[in-house]
């Protein structure tokens, strides 16, 4: 996940900086080159908007922001697309709300359009759905938004790009004495003390909100990097493990943060029953979980819950989250993948429980029932 500014987008409000723009998406090619999957999250709308539109003041009337945002967006994913292709990547223009995030259907939707997107090798690049949103809906900078769709995706690194080497012990403007952290724990409470003080005149997001999208993206394991976004090859050589700017460090792994919260539900709204072969599959070999393996379905569960995976003899071997809801799920059982679009009208996942998002339970380990 790469974060982007608006003061480094539109360089300082004088209009989209091209050569800017350019020299990211070479390096996101050089990184998608090896073999890495790259989100970019970049702001700059509003900005290029009011440049647009012969504004020098940012506007407080929501209908002026979000009219410019309407302008703006044009211009800034017509550059991204233009420099993505110049280095042979396809890109993908994802606006999102909090709304989108907060409601699990368009939650899981997006999650999968991202995930395709990536399978696809094209680069999204997302924004805040300004055009639209409210106070009572908008996510409210975009360094939060790059956290969010950092969990979203399970990513393992947020790259925020900004116009300061890093996080300081103090303002460097006002203290002569203050040094860049080179490297703390997220969501450690020193940091946010550290990072008081508002963004510039054309970005809503100043060190703070930083600090706390890193405590964020901790949560799903991501660890943050917070640098200066001219940095020469700063996504590059962070990728090869040189230290540059501020790094803080998530305290778990990605895929130990999600299957302990999958480990830890203490309620369940539902559970599916396997046959013998799917429960040897799910223990021993690290398996996803087919609907062809299912022989029952207990419940009342909606597409994204937590579920159990019981065998035949009641006994609890796994839990994970479904992809389809238990309705669906009750029509699957039994059947190949090859029926789905026939018995459901559409086809989504193969997996009922894809293994990435499952976890073995502890019961799982005693040895199973003769039949």
């Amino acid at each position: 996940m790469v974060k982007v500014g608006s003061s480094l987008v539109t360089n300082d409000g004088r209009g989209l900086d091209e050569a800017a723009i350019g020299e990211w998406c070479r390096q996101m090619a050089s990184l998608v080159r090896d073999g890495r999957e790259v989100i970019m999250v970049s702001s700059g709308a509003i900005a290029e908007g009011m440049k647009r539109l012969g504004w020098s003041v940012r506007p407080k009337a929501v209908h002026e922001l979000q009219a410019a945002a309407a302008v703006g967006q044009m211009g800034l994913a017509q550059m991204y697309e233009t420099k993505l292709k110049q280095n042979g990547l396809g890109s993908a223009q994802v606006l999102l709300t909090h709304a989108d995030l907060a409601d699990r259907e368009r939650y899981l939707n997006a999650r999968s359009t991202l995930l395709t997107l990536l399978r696809l090798g094209v680069v999204p690049v997302i924004n805040e759905n300004d055009t639209v949103v409210n106070d009572e809906i908008k996510v409210g900078d975009n360094d939060t938004l790059g956290a969010l769709v950092a969990n979203l995706v399970e990513a393992d690194a947020l790259v925020i790009l900004t116009d300061q080497q890093g996080l300081f012990t103090a303002d460097p403007r006002k203290d002569a004495q203050a040094t860049l952290v080179r490297e703390a724990q997220a969501g450690d409470p020193a940091l946010e003390a550290m990072a008081g003080g508002a963004g510039s005149s054309l970005g809503k997001g100043g060190m703070i909100t930083k600090i706390l999208a890193a405590k964020r993206a901790a949560g799903s394991g991501a660890s943050t990097v917070i640098a200066w976004g001219r940095e020469p090859d700063a996504l590059v050589r962070l990728a090869q493990g040189v230290p540059i700017g501020t790094l803080l460090l998530a305290q778990t792994q990605k895929t130990q943060a999600r299957k302990q919260w999958m480990a830890d539900h203490l309620q369940m709204r539902g559970a599916v029953v396997v046959d013998a072969g799917a429960a040897q599959k799910l223990r021993s070999e690290g398996k996803s979980l087919l609907p062809i393996g299912m022989v029952q379905v207990e419940g009342d569960f909606s597409r994204g819950d937590v579920i159990a995976v019981r065998d035949a003899s009641g006994l609890e071997i796994a839990r994970g989250l479904a992809n389809y809801s238990s309705a669906e799920a009750r029509l699957l059982c039994r059947k190949p993948s090859s029926d789905f679009e026939k018995l459901l009208g559409y086809a989504a996942e193969p997996e009922m429980l894809h293994r990435d998002n499952l976890v073995l339970t502890r019961s799982s380990l005693a040895p199973a029932p003769e039949a």
